[in-house]
């Protein structure tokens, strides 16, 4: 894990300069929940499928899906600040990719952790978390075999329900994260993949509620739903 706090502006620039050697990147202003904030991302994710060698792939089917920021991400971290309480608590994010949410979170006092199956979107994360000036940690995290336990208040996800192999497995990653009462929040521009998700969670005993927001930031609107995923017990308590 990567402590990001109190780092000087030549760490950044080198920082931005090593990922600039190795990708065509793209820098970009946001105003979320009133605050200005910026990302770094890749120009363009599919330049990045060359990198993936036929051996990695048939192992993972590993997409550069993380090199981008999708809307499902900016709804989600408009959420955070918009809606969600996270100031003193433990917050994790699967499938970070370049970590908005992440960084929407800490920027309003959350203790995250930020996690990514590619150390490419480590890194990302990790420039993106200094040049907002926010701490944060980071870890890489594979769905199908999460070693922590029971640690965290809240869970964030944008965009993972895109694989049917995926589901379970993000499912199984949820209950072992999430404490006692904890929740997890799950956004996703209505993919047909979405069902089955919460016909899962549901059988692993989750209620599930949505909130529904529309993105009107790119070439044509994308509606975007924000699942909250709570254990039932922990409802009727």
């Amino acid at each position: 894990m990567d402590m990001q706090q109190g780092e000087c502006k030549p760490d950044l620039e080198r920082l931005y300069l090593e990922l600039a050697a190795e990708y065509d990147l793209s820098e970009t202003p946001y105003m979320i929940g009133g605050r200005s904030f910026s990302f770094l991302s890749v120009l363009d994710s599919y330049a990045l499928l060359d990198r993936i060698s036929p051996e990695e792939f048939v192992k993972d089917e590993q997409m550069p899906y993380w090199a981008e920021i999708w809307p499902s991400a900016i709804m989600l971290s408009s959420f955070i600040a918009g809606e969600l309480p996270v100031a003193g608590k433990r917050v994790v994010e699967i499938g970070a990719g370049v970590g908005m949410a992440s960084v929407t979170a800490a920027a309003h006092g959350a203790a995250v952790l930020a996690t990514d199956y590619s150390p490419e979107a480590l890194r990302f994360i990790r420039y993106n978390a200094r040049q907002n000036g926010v701490p944060l940690e980071t870890a890489r995290l594979d769905w199908r075999d999460v070693q922590h336990q029971g640690q965290f208040d809240m869970l964030f996800a944008a965009d993972v329900l895109y694989e049917r192999v995926n589901l379970l497995p993000i499912v199984t990653a949820i209950d072992k994260l999430l404490k006692p009462g904890g929740t997890a929040f799950i956004a996703d521009p209505r993919r047909r993949l979405a069902g089955q998700f919460l016909e899962l969670a549901g059988e692993n005993g989750y209620a599930v509620t949505a909130h529904t927001t529309d993105y009107d930031g790119g070439k044509q609107p994308v509606t975007v739903n924000i699942y909250r995923l709570r254990r039932e017990k922990d409802e009727e308590r």
